[in-house]
């Protein structure tokens, strides 16, 4: 399915989301979020038959941040409101990733600069090629870090990195994004997206109803106190327990069988 500057594919459980405005290698327009939006709408409309969800690039890049063509260099400072677009566009789709009802695999393919490094970091799980690398760009155009990027970044480097890679705007290759801890694989160009898919394949398989709230339980944890996480640990666990798969899960085990989930 194809939407503005966005391609939608669905390959049996497994849905994969492309950035597809090769020619600004990715950038982000407002068009592209409206595209991203349809396609989420899609997604969602599906959300019995997808149970997980790949995010890449097309071409040689993921995403290389907002694209800036057609913005008037000419503004006068003060008059000029560069943050208009985040809360009406940007972060509904953020928002939503981090909502979604099935894992997140992001396959970083080429540069992910800008608010592009935040929606590769939205993934659960985030695999790279071996060219790609990570820019805070910001700092390059006179604009502080956005997408959430600033939430991001310490959570899963620590704030001394974090605050380097935003102040200096230096490439960050995948080799030590993956020495830092901020993906979770890196392979070789040509076998990124068959071994995303694999992954994807594998999660899609899985008791995605647990898998979901596992997600939840993550992105909460940051802002919980230790009793807040207790409790709502204890109040998902109740609401995994009364899945299907948890019963199937017990069972197969039992019966030392492989298990079949089919995220019920």
């Amino acid at each position: 399915m194809q939407f503005k500057h966005v391609t939608l594919d669905i390959e049996g459980s497994v849905a994969v989301l492309t950035l597809d405005h090769q020619e600004v290698m990715n950038a982000v327009s407002i068009d592209m979020l409206g595209g991203l939006a349809e396609a989420l709408d899609e997604i969602e409309e599906r959300k019995a038959e997808v149970r997980c969800l790949v995010l890449t690039g097309a071409g040689r890049a993921f995403c290389t941040g907002a694209n800036l063509q057609g913005r008037n260099a000419q503004a006068k400072p003060g008059r000029s409101n560069a943050g208009a677009a985040l809360e009406t566009a940007f972060h509904p789709f953020l928002r939503r990733l981090r909502n979604l009802h099935c894992p997140i695999v992001t396959a970083v393919n080429g540069p992910a600069a800008g608010a592009g490094m935040s929606f590769a970091l939205m993934g659960d799980m985030i695999l790279c090629a071996k060219s790609a690398y990570f820019l805070q760009a910001f700092r390059r155009i006179g604009l502080v870090p956005d997408c959430g990027s600033t939430w991001l970044l310490p959570r899963l480097v620590g704030k001394a990195r974090a605050i380097e890679l935003s102040l200096m705007g230096e490439k960050l290759p995948a080799e030590t994004a993956l020495q830092w801890g901020l993906v979770n694989r890196v392979y070789d160009d040509g076998a990124l997206m068959e071994e995303a898919m694999k992954l994807a394949r594998e999660l899609a398989s899985g008791p995605t109803v647990a898998l979901s709230l596992i997600r939840r339980l993550y992105w909460d944890s940051p802002e919980n106190s230790f009793e807040d996480q207790l409790n709502l640990e204890f109040q998902l666990q109740r609401v995994a327990g009364r899945t299907e798969d948890f019963k199937e899960g017990v069972g197969a085990f039992l019966e030392k069988r492989p298990a079949k989930f089919r995220g019920q």
